[in-house]
């Protein structure tokens, strides 16, 4: 039986939604389409529905905004860097830190190696932010997370062709191979690195004591996960299930 706070729902499902190049495109504030919208707010009155996102919550919130109303209200749930920072309801759940679990001596040691990586690389063009630490994470980019758009399409078109980002983890993979740590390549120009088990699948843990019915996932880029109940759905089904939750 699904806990009180969603009772009131119709159905009792949880509905994640992945924020880059499925809300929204990439590090594009306040996009959210008027018509998505309305999509989520028709589901929401049906089933639960959050975000799920691997950036932290500043920046999702600013793809997300669309006025002034507190993006958090139009969500049941919001789940930021995986879901080491989650939110229920508006209320903070508790979080995880990348810095606690790796330690001060080793993310030193880590984040020097990167920046002398990074300076000897022979790229076309470097900007500014090349290691971003976040809460339950680092995003590590070997041109920098300061490239233009245009920059960044260069660098993705670029990296296919040469491998830079998968080379880099695999210097770090073999630098570190005792630390413990997830190495994931995502969106145009950049790598995650975080903790073994603190991919967006991290953000079931919060919600495995509601009891949900089922938990569906949208993004561009799925896979299955071991979670009873859980699939992970192609944003182009959204109608689809809209229609079939009873929406006209």
């Amino acid at each position: 039986m699904v806990s009180d706070a969603f009772a009131h729902k119709p159905l009792k499902k949880l509905y994640l939604f992945d924020v880059d190049n499925t809300l929204t495109p990439a590090r594009h504030p306040r996009s959210l389409t008027p018509e998505l919208q309305q999509t989520l707010c028709a589901l929401r009155e049906k089933v639960a529905i959050g975000f799920l996102g691997g950036s932290d919550f500043t920046k999702i919130t600013e793809q997300l905004q669309t006025g002034d109303e507190v993006v958090l209200d139009q969500f049941d749930y919001g789940f930021a860097e995986n879901g080491l920072i989650a939110y229920k309801l508006g209320k903070q759940l508790p979080s995880q830190s990348f810095i606690e679990f790796i330690g001060e001596e080793r993310y030193q040691l880590m984040v020097n190696f990167i920046l002398h990586y990074i300076a000897d690389l022979d790229i076309p063009i470097k900007r500014g932010t090349f290691v971003e630490f976040r809460r339950g994470m680092i995003n590590v980019s070997p041109i920098g997370r300061n490239a233009s758009l245009q920059e960044r399409k260069d660098f993705e078109i670029l990296d296919n062709k040469k491998g830079y980002r998968k080379a880099m983890i695999e210097a770090l993979k073999t630098k570190f191979p005792d630390y413990g740590l997830t190495y994931s390549i995502g969106g145009q120009l950049s790598f995650d690195i975080f903790p073994i088990g603190w991919d967006k699948t991290f953000a079931l843990s919060h919600v495995e004591d509601e009891n949900f019915e089922e938990i569906h996932f949208f993004g561009d880029k799925t896979h299955k996960a071991s979670f009873v109940g859980f699939s992970s759905v192609a944003l182009s089904e959204i109608d689809h299930l809209c229609l079939l939750e009873g929406r006209e």
